[in-house]
Order: C-alpha cells, then sequence, then structure tokens
C-alpha cells in the first residue's frame, strides 16, 4: 500500500515535469492527486484539510497573478524594458545589467513568477527592437527569478510554503535573508555575464520611437507599489500575506474598471488559474506522502543535521534540498520540508538554509521551479528556443557557486 502511494506520487510529478504530448501540468498533479482519492489511498477529510492548509498561497498567487496581468495588459512591462533599451547608450554590456536590474525589481515586489512570464516576453520585444542576441538577457529573466527570490518574504510562492504560518515578520526576514539574497543577486550577475561575454560585445540599436507610460499604465504602477506597501506592512507586523494580496489585487483591477470596463474581463481571462489548481494537487501528493512515511525520514534526517558541527548542517541542508529541488522540482520540495521542519522545536539555521536551498537551487535545471517551467513555455509562445541543456550548462557554473556563498554569509 504505501509502495502504491509512494508510486502514484512520484508519477505525477515526474510526469508534470515532463509533459506528455504537451498535457498541462496541472493536469498530472491534480490527477494523481484524484486517483489517490478515490483509490482510499488517501482519506478524502485528509484531502480537504491538505488543500485548506494552501489558502494563503492560492489567495497570494491570486492577487500577484492579478496585478502582473494588469501590468502586462497596460503596457508597463514594455515601458520598463523600453526604457532599459533607451538608457544603454548604445551598449549591449549596459543594456543586459539594466535588464538584470529590472528583472531583480519585478521578483522583488511582485514575485519570480512575474519576472518569468510576463518580464520576459517583454524583454524579449525590447532586445529584437535592439537587434542583439536575446539568448544573454533571457537566461537573466530565469536566473534572476530565483537569485533574487528570498529578498522578501513575498517575492516567491515557496516562501509561503516552506514557513506556513510561522513566515517571519519583515526585520527578522530581513536580517536573516538580505546579505545572501545580494551575494546570490550579485554572484549571479558576474558568472553570468562571464558566461555570456561573447554575445555581450554587440552593439545596441537605438530606439526610434521614445517608450511612454499610458495613464492606466502609470495607475497600474502606482497601485503596484501600493500592494508592496501593503505587503511590507504587512510582513512587518507578522500578519499571512495572501489576503492582503488578493485585496489589493482586486482593488487594482475594479480601479481599472472605472477607465476602462473590458479590461478587468480581459485580465482575469489571461490570468493561469491552472496554477492554483497545481498547488492544490501539490499539497495533497505531499500530504499522501508525509502519511506514506515521508515525513518521518525527514525529520530523523533533520535531527541528524542538527547534531553536525556549527555550519555544516546548514551546508548539507541547503545542498540536499537544492539538489532535490531539481529532480522533484522545488515546490513539493518546500511544502515537505516546511512541514518537517516546522515540527522540530527549534529548527533555527536549518529551515534558513533549506528556503535558501529551495529558491535558488532551481538554476541548476529548467524544470527545478515552477517559475522557470513558466519561462521556457513563454519563450515556446514566442517561438524563442532555449533548451534545457543551455540552461544547465550556464546553471551548472552559477547555481553551485551562489548557494555556496550565499549559505556562508547566512547568519
Amino acid at each position: 500500500m504505501v509502495f502504491l502511494v509512494w508510486g502514484i506520487c512520484l508519477a505525477s510529478i515526474v510526469l508534470m515535469l515532463l509533459r506528455p504530448k504537451r498535457i498541462a501540468e496541472y493536469v498530472w498533479v491534480c490527477g494523481g492527486a484524484l486517483l489517490l482519492v478515490v483509490t482510499g489511498l488517501l482519506p478524502w477529510r485528509n484531502a480537504i484539510q491538505a488543500v485548506y492548509e494552501g489558502l494563503d498561497v492560492y489567495l497570494f498567487l491570486t492577487g500577484m497573478m492579478l496585478l502582473a496581468e494588469m501590468a502586462r495588459y497596460e503596457g508597463v512591462f514594455d515601458w520598463v524594458a523600453g526604457i532599459a533599451v533607451q538608457h544603454a547608450d548604445r551598449s549591449a554590456k549596459r543594456l543586459f545589467l539594466l535588464m538584470y536590474l529590472a528583472g531583480t525589481v519585478v521578483t522583488v515586489l511582485l514575485s519570480n513568477d512575474a519576472t518569468a512570464v510576463v518580464l520576459t516576453p517583454a524583454v524579449l520585444a525590447a532586445v529584437r527592437r535592439a537587434r542583439v542576441e536575446p539568448r544573454p538577457y533571457l537566461l537573466s529573466c530565469a536566473f534572476i527569478a530565483n537569485a533574487a527570490s528570498f529578498v522578501l518574504p513575498i517575492s516567491n510562492p515557496a516562501n509561503l510554503v516552506v514557513f506556513g504560518k510561522k513566515l517571519p515578520a519583515l526585520l527578522p526576514w530581513l536580517r536573516m535573508f538580505l546579505l545572501p539574497s545580494i551575494v546570490s543577486i550579485l554572484v549571479t550577475y558576474c558568472i553570468l555575464r562571464i558566461i555570456e561575454k561573447k554575445d555581450l560585445q554587440e552593439q545596441v540599436a537605438p530606439l526610434t520611437q521614445r517608450m511612454e507610460l499610458s495613464g492606466g499604465g502609470r495607475m497600474t504602477l502606482a497601485c503596484i507599489c501600493i500592494a508592496g506597501l501593503a505587503l511590507l506592512m504587512a510582513s512587518g507586523f507578522g500578519r499571512p500575506l495572501g489576503a492582503p494580496t488578493c485585496a489589493v489585487g482586486g482593488l487594482a483591477l475594479g480601479l481599472l474598471a472605472l477607465r476602462d470596463r473590458k479590461a478587468p474581463a480581459t485580465i482575469v481571462k489571461s490570468v493561469s488559474w491552472s496554477v492554483l489548481l497545481l498547488v492544490a494537487g501539490l499539497f495533497t501528493i505531499v500530504e499522501a506522502l508525509n502519511q506514506a512515511g515521508m515525513l518521518s525520514m525527514t525529520q530523523r534526517g533533520l535531527n541528524w543535521l542538527m547534531q553536525l558541527p556549527d555550519g555544516w548542517g546548514k551546508l548539507v541542508a541547503g545542498s540536499s534540498v537544492a539538489l532535490l529541488s531539481n529532480i522533484m522540482n522545488n515546490l513539493p520540495v518546500g511544502l515537505a520540508s516546511g512541514t518537517a521542519l516546522q515540527q522540530l522545536r527549534s529548527p533555527g539555521m536549518l529551515i534558513h538554509a533549506a528556503l535558501i536551498g529551495i529558491d535558488l537551487g532551481p538554476n541548476l535545471s529548467v524544470t527545478g521551479s515552477l517559475a522557470t517551467i513558466l519561462w521556457l513555455i513563454a519563450l515556446r509562445r514566442e517561438k524563442v528556443e532555449i533548451t534545457p541543456g543551455q540552461f544547465l550548462k550556464a546553471g551548472a557554473l552559477l547555481m553551485p557557486v551562489s548557494l555556496l556563498l550565499s549559505l556562508l554569509v547566512l547568519r
């Protein structure tokens, strides 16, 4: 019975990553979760409780996706990318730096999924107008989406998953993660710049048309700033982030409707609601795995790590979950490790190291996080091909170095 549960759960995760016949990820995960319930391998009450545990994550994702789609609809991301081209002064190196900074800001304030899904097409359109090789700039979107995803609690939905109801308030979070985040961002930039130095020798073609932000775009940008302030305040007081994020997203959509009545319907239709189903299915699958023995195995491993000499535990924990994230995807790994860590009396440094591994580890392979999977799908829609091998070639150089240095400065 236990082996059957493990088989169904792991098969669902593998199929989610491979997407046979291009069937959407949520179909495989939700199908596996439903099969567990129908066969009685997971009691339906436990499944419902597992889905309910993700409520804060669903609300957070809903608000962020609404804000990101509004920004896309009003051309905010196109404007940001265009401004970068205008200020590049015909230098590909300067353009690369500006695009990387834009990706950093979007990741920090709107989550890594927004950088992967919404900023990436805008960057592609801008670099095409600039007549430069797009690969370095597109890779920067993918890598910064993970490298900057633990600057703030709102920068990655996985942060909410790992800490759950024990999410630290803003100031303690910054004390723990600000320095590792800075190291991660800087090291990732430097190594990626070296890897792509050949294509950064080009000259950037100047834009013939000045980029202007519409009235709706300015309002959307203001709403994003308000959302950022509201979330920082909620985080500062140690409050859950889901409800305020969703509320601000809904309010922004209502304000936009006063200017353009057709906009809300278009925006709501464009949101990838299947992401919520995917996350709910993963919560259910991880609950089944925990009941099948994964939780106790993880806790035994964590207890062993706590016995290691000072400093070694965080390196082993961070590196282990980073590698697992590339095998199983970081969201289920985050759910599983977060559940186990939250049940320890004083996980301390281990949970901080695990979060860095879960957020930064996916920079090794394109299947490591939901953000990079969505990034790859966004490129395919634009008929751009960056293969998993090309991603791995760059990630194998920059991820281990940035992960090791970030863990070393973690205090």
